[in-house]
């Protein structure tokens, strides 16, 4: 059996209340969520994610902006390097080392910024969508809700009267 295979099966056997054997029929609630979805459609979303875009643009205009300037120096040493004494030599790939290094700690710290500020403007409405999807799983005693918008969710089909998306979609647009 296939390692998801395995997990899967494990995922579903835990859910099967105590004092039931395997063999039992358990009723078992299963519900299906098209989570990206419902977080693009959520109030503020856009005007979040419009924001974090842009930010982001503006990291990585910065970050192109170094790297074509260790580039060009690059270039520069790579023609003038044959007359250049050892000493000198010596000094300007010193310097086009210090140059890389600067590049890669500033793209570090932006790849952290950008991070962070993605965590302060998404973070609200991910709460928010996760707080309605507990409440739906509470009220109509779901033991599994499985994301069908997750990159390798292993889910094909779902039969639609397991979807619950439109539900939190309406609950998540009247949430104050």
């Amino acid at each position: 059996m296939k390692a998801r295979s395995l997990r899967w099966a494990l995922l579903v056997l835990s859910a099967v209340p105590a004092g039931h054997a395997v063999g039992q029929a358990a009723p078992v609630k299963i519900a299906v969520v098209d989570l990206r979805g419902v977080r693009q459609q959520t109030p503020g979303y856009a005007k979040a994610e419009s924001t974090f875009t842009k930010e982001l643009e503006g990291y990585r205009a910065e970050v192109a902006k170094m790297q074509d300037s260790l580039e060009t120096a690059q270039k520069d040493f790579d023609k003038s390097s044959v007359v250049m004494s050892p000493a000198v030599r010596a000094q300007k790939r010193k310097d086009l080392d210090a140059q890389q290094s600067r590049l890669e700690q500033r793209t570090n710290e932006l790849q952290q910024r950008a991070a962070q500020r993605e965590q302060e403007l998404l973070a609200p409405i991910q709460s928010r969508v996760n707080s309605v999807i507990e409440g739906i799983r509470g009220e109509a005693g779901y033991q599994l809700i499985l994301d069908v918008s997750a990159v390798n969710s292993g889910i094909l089909f779902a039969d639609r009267t397991l979807d619950i998306t439109p539900k939190v979609l309406e609950r998540v647009k009247s949430a104050p």
